[in-house]
């Protein structure tokens, strides 16, 4: 017959009744993009998310695999955001304002961690890690390459001149949103990054 004892120890084991896995890995996610992923320590990750290291072994079994997860989720909801602004604009050009403008608010919002999670992740790491940059740098890409397809689609449409270089204003939104992003941890206003992205925008003249 188990001890009290042991029955304890067994009940400390498993997670914590009522565990949500979603919301340990959105907990987990605001870690990460607040401190980096050297920043975020083991305990920290475990404290934030309510369960024990066994736990914690046994449901996400490393750090770097909690890590991507948490980046999926990131990803999943913001990119979720980033093309349906994409495919709801009809314009063109007020689909990058809109872009701008909520990535501006998104950026400076009180109740998160400024800037953008994948913008400011990965990029000075050890060789160990060229796995978790690879794969932040993966998702910078697919943001660009959505815009450049977006500014192709509004050149069939009529809308910008067919001498505009999708690719290279692609680039250059992409790298404008990645700067709005690293002004806004550095405590930019929303106001100041409209501002940017002002300017940003007569890179996309109308006809």
């Amino acid at each position: 017959m188990a001890s009290k004892i042991e029955i304890e120890v067994k009940r400390t084991r498993g997670r914590p009744k009522g565990f949500d896995r979603t919301e340990a890995v959105r907990a987990a996610m605001l870690l990460f993009w607040e401190r980096g992923y050297e920043g975020t320590s083991f305990d920290d990750l475990t404290g934030a998310m309510g369960i024990n290291p066994s736990s914690f072994r046994n449901t996400f079994k490393s750090k770097e695999a909690l890590y991507r997860e948490a980046t999926d989720l990131y990803v999943a909801e913001r990119g979720a955001w980033f093309a349906g602004v994409l495919s709801e604009e009809k314009n063109v050009r007020a689909a990058f304002m809109r872009l701008f403008d909520e990535a501006a608010t998104f950026y400076t919002m009180e109740n998160q961690p400024s800037g953008c999670m994948v913008s400011l992740a990965a990029a000075h790491v050890p060789a160990s890690m060229s796995s978790l940059r690879d794969m932040m740098t993966a998702h910078r890409s697919a943001g660009e390459t959505a815009m450049a397809e977006r500014i192709r689609q509004g050149q069939r449409d009529g809308q910008i001149g067919t001498d505009i270089d999708s690719e290279i204003i692609a680039a250059f939104f992409n790298t404008i949103f990645r700067g709005m992003a690293l002004q806004a941890r550095d405590g930019a206003s929303k106001t100041r990054l409209l501002e940017i992205a002002q300017v940003a925008m007569a890179a996309l003249p109308q006809l």
